[in-house]
């Protein structure tokens, strides 16, 4: 059979577009469907506007100190509406970019919804095309909770477009996103209350990741609420109110109601039955070691399979899947050593096991390494900010297990550790690094 395509890829994400170049490099006819904007979620309305919104946030973090180094305290006015304007432009640069570099690459690019007519057929507004591979790349949408008044409060999407900042921000979970959000909106001057289910902030980090983030911005002044859901939100005549199943039966006043809970595979109504494709129980795609589904010439990578959320990693997943099907180099990810950051101030970062899993895995043969120290930055000033650096490590073999930061440029110090870590260097091996000083890296190597 002759098809129209060799690979169709459904969604314009960071995985779909780094399966979709790197298919057509090896010479595969190649078109990519997106309904929305090109780059997906990171790109639009995740990693790159909210690292900018950070950036921004930085300045008036170190407006704090700047008299501490010489410089005069003057009064400046950030402007929420200019900053957001710079930042939609910088998206649509990116945006036109990733279309000129699929048009040098001679591949197709069709803004229409894709839906499965069958395993080989798909419909384009009415419009069918064929291809001899598939892959669904379509990513995750925002998970809101089923109560009354949820129409009031809105997610991560609607954040870069908020028309103002608000005075009262309320955050509904205490992830990586509603975490970050904390941060950088009480910097940029939001009264932030933070609202967790569990115990302490950012589910599935080491515990002392979790807990030094958590003291560091209770001391900003963010306020954490814990043990806690929503009930019900509420519209008064001047604000939004939150009432909690906490011990508190006071509402919860806001002007803007974030909720941060998760993300869930956007895999509705893609017609996936009619080409056979099975869901597991959470709606994501099934996939196997080869990100194939259960029908043999279609696949998934990125947040719509039950893998790790991140952009790095659907782009991997992107790249095994053209290398396997149209390479011929089969490739299958380890996801065992896959960084991960949180870019609150002070941020945080992590690869490999956390103490809880090495204990689990290894029991009493780990052994934790942890120093707390104070950066020279501060030094001058009369505020702490305490960052921690821990390796845990197996001690019967001497290998790093895993690395966890917080504190200035943890994302970059651990990134680096992580290939050192992935290629199984041990405790020696970092006893015996020369550091370069005086940096925060060289604490690693003490």
């Amino acid at each position: 059979m002759t098809f129209d395509y060799d690979l169709f890829v459904i969604g314009a994400g960071p995985g779909g577009l780094a399966a979709a170049k790197k298919a057509a490099s090896y010479g595969a006819r190649v078109a990519v469907a997106e309904q929305e904007a090109i780059g997906g979620t990171c790109v639009n309305r995740g990693c790159v506007p909210k690292k900018l919104i950070v950036y921004a946030a930085d300045f008036a973090l170190r407006d704090r100190i700047v008299h501490n180094y010489g410089w005069n305290q003057c009064q400046r006015h950030f402007d929420w509406t200019i900053f957001m304007k710079s930042v939609h432009q910088h998206v649509e640069h990116i945006n036109d970019s990733y279309c000129e570099q699929l048009q040098k690459a001679g591949i197709e690019l069709i803004w229409e919804r894709a839906t499965f007519v069958d395993a080989h057929t798909l419909d384009l507004d009415g419009r069918k095309v064929t291809a001899d591979k598939v892959l669904i790349s379509v990513g995750g949408k925002p998970n809101k909770p089923k109560i009354p008044g949820i129409e009031y409060a809105i997610t991560s999407r609607e954040m870069f477009h908020l028309p103002y900042l608000p005075k009262r921000l309320v955050i509904i979970g205490g992830g990586y996103i509603g975490t970050e959000f904390s941060s950088m909106m009480h910097a940029l001057g939001c009264d932030v209350t933070a609202i967790e289910v569990d115990e302490m902030i950012l589910s599935g980090f080491d515990d002392d990741v979790r807990s030094g983030v958590q003291q560091s911005l209770s001391k900003r002044g963010i306020r954490f609420i814990f043990n806690n859901t929503v009930e019900k939100i509420t519209l008064s005549e001047d604000s939004l109110l939150l009432t909690t199943t906490g011990k508190s039966q006071k509402p919860i006043a806001a002007d803007t109601i974030l909720v941060a809970i998760g993300y869930s595979p956007n895999t509705k109504n893609l017609g996936l039955e009619k080409a056979g494709i099975e869901l597991d129980e959470q709606g994501a795609i099934k996939v196997d070691e080869y990100c194939c589904t259960t029908q043999e010439n279609i696949f998934a990578v990125g947040d719509c399979i039950n893998r790790i959320q991140l952009t790095p990693t659907a782009k991997a997943e992107g790249i095994a899947f053209a290398n396997t099907v149209f390479g011929n180099k089969p490739q299958k990810l380890n996801y065992d050593h896959v960084p991960s950051a949180v870019f609150s101030r002070p941020e945080a970062a992590s690869v490999g096991m956390t103490e809880a899993k090495a204990r689990e895995k290894f029991g009493e043969s780990v052994q934790c390494y942890r120093t707390n120290f104070q950066p020279l930055l501060y030094a001058l000033t009369t505020e702490e900010q305490p960052n921690m650096m821990k390796l845990v490590v197996d001690s019967a073999s001497g290998q790093v297990l895993g690395a966890h930061m917080v504190g200035e440029h943890a994302a970059d110090i651990i990134q680096s550790l992580g290939v050192a870590i992935r290629k199984g260097i041990t405790k020696e091996d970092l006893d015996d690094t020369i550091g370069i000083h005086p940096t925060i890296a060289e604490e690693c190597l003490s």
